[in-house]
């Protein structure tokens, strides 16, 4: 019984129970108003008038005019519904319908009900009392059995209705406790099988758009989300563990080498600037890391602000133009339109500079590269760079941006396999997206981002991280 009551469902029916019952009595208040507090202004309406005729009489006509006209009116009050008496300074019943003076009206003027027989049968009446000249006393009452008749009608039908809504209530909490425990069941047996480490289960739905299935849709999305963090955490700390140890190995090789035996100074020079070389590598690829976490955390939103893409561009090409000229590349650079983003200045720099440097790198000598930003027209700026190098695979576009991937190429440099990645995930931190196309040859690399002005009129559309 006691969990039956802490049960949300039940609480909610009876608390529609108790506003139910609440509005039943604002309900019966004003029925009562008008009908039962009706008949109480009809009842008094009657008296007053009565008394009122009495009272007229008495200086015209005198006590024996006034005589005269209680008892004709007791007289026409064959029903029993309305009573009269006139007595006199001992209340001493002289003429009327009441044989004897209540028990319940006191002598002072005012208003009371009594119980009197009329017509042979005990009537609860509704009295006025009314002294007049000379010490005489005047009783005028109706009877107010019809008023107490509506008034039992009207509280017994409350009670009935209270009752009635209480047990509707409870019954239609246990029917609403029943649905609702079994989907809670599936969720709770769902995230059990979660919690035991299978990620790949999800809550199940009904395709009705109600309100679990709302949370059950979002939880699903919220899941996805955590497994695809999760493997991409293992498959990280595996490569990482893989990574490192090749170029540790080494150092600790190296190190040991020169521990050993007599090595000239050159040698040991040599040496360390090697181990500072491999170091630098290993720091790197932490660096790297770090940076992705940081802004897979959401936390560099706080430093968005006014970029100029146009601007950003010709920053990153002045840096990379001495390396494409010492390659032989041609570097080529175009910005047409209005380019303004909003984001972290410095993740964009290294975003594009990640492109241009990909791009560099993989061109073949005296090839081309080129840096363009444009508006697009669906509120868009795309930043372009295009190579003529040797492209990537269909079969390697899907997983290139994956954390320390690397296309399998003897004609390609030996890199970390973190650079797309944190391409990707600047992308995805600036509501854009990052595609790779074929260039034929080579690849056509193109970072778009909201423009300011569409982030501004809340019209930005939704667009996939990465296409190929």
């Amino acid at each position: 019984m006691f969990r039956l009551l802490r049960s949300s469902s039940v609480k909610l029916a009876l608390s529609y129970a108790g506003l139910f019952v609440a509005s039943s009595l604002l309900l019966v208040g004003l029925l009562w108003w008008g009908t039962a507090g009706y008949l109480d202004r009809e009842t008094t309406a009657v008296i007053r008038a009565d008394v009122t005729a009495v009272r007229d009489d008495l200086p015209y006509r005198g006590i024996a005019g006034v005589i005269e006209t209680v008892e004709d009116r007791a007289e026409a009050a064959t029903d029993g519904r309305a009573g009269y008496l006139l007595a006199d300074a001992r209340l001493k019943p002289i003429v009327g319908n009441i044989a004897t003076w209540p028990a319940e009206v006191k002598p002072k003027p005012g208003w009371y009900q009594a119980s009197i027989i009329l017509v042979g049968r005990y009537r609860t009446m509704e009295i006025e009392s009314v002294v007049l000249p000379g010490g005489y006393h005047l009783l005028v009452g109706h009877d107010i059995q019809d008023r107490a008749a509506v008034r039992a009608m009207i509280v017994k039908g409350l009670g009935w209705a209270a009752a009635g809504a209480f047990v509707i209530a409870i019954v239609g909490g246990l029917f609403v406790r029943r649905a609702v425990l079994r989907r809670i069941e599936a969720i709770n047996t769902t995230a059990g099988a979660i919690v035991h480490g299978d990620l790949s289960r999800r809550l199940p739905t009904r395709d009705n758009a109600d309100e679990f299935d709302q949370l059950a849709q979002t939880i699903n999305l919220m899941l996805a989300q955590i497994e695809t963090l999760i493997e991409r955490v293992r498959n990280t700390t595996n490569t990482v563990a893989h990574d490192l140890r090749t170029p540790l190995g080494e150092l600790r090789a190296e190190l040991e080498d020169l521990t050993r035996g007599k090595v000239s100074s050159a040698a040991i020079l040599d040496g360390v600037q090697k181990a500072v070389s491999r170091l630098d590598r290993v720091i790197g690829i932490f660096n790297a890391l770090l940076r992705l976490a940081e802004i897979d955390s959401g936390t560099r939103r706080s430093g968005f602000r006014h970029v100029d893409a146009a601007a950003l561009a010709v920053e990153v090409a002045e840096l990379y133009t001495p390396l494409a000229e010492e390659k032989g590349v041609a570097f080529e650079l175009s910005a047409t339109g209005e380019s303004a983003v909003n984001g972290d200045p410095y993740l964009l720099a290294q975003a594009v500079g990640n492109l241009v440097d990909n791009a560099v790198k993989y061109a073949p000598r005296r090839g081309s590269v080129s840096l363009c930003v444009a508006p697009v027209e669906d509120g868009h700026v795309d930043i372009t760079v295009t190579d003529d190098g040797p492209g990537i695979a269909d079969g390697d576009k899907g997983h290139v941006t994956e954390r320390f991937y690397r296309c399998q190429g003897e004609d390609k440099p030996n890199g970390v396999g973190l650079g797309l990645s944190l391409v990707e995930a600047v992308a995805r931190l600036h509501n854009g997206r990052l595609q790779l196309l074929d260039h034929d040859p080579g690849l056509v690399a193109v970072l778009s981002l909201p423009s300011e002005e569409t982030l501004r009129s809340g019209n930005a559309p939704a667009r996939e991280a990465v296409s190929n």
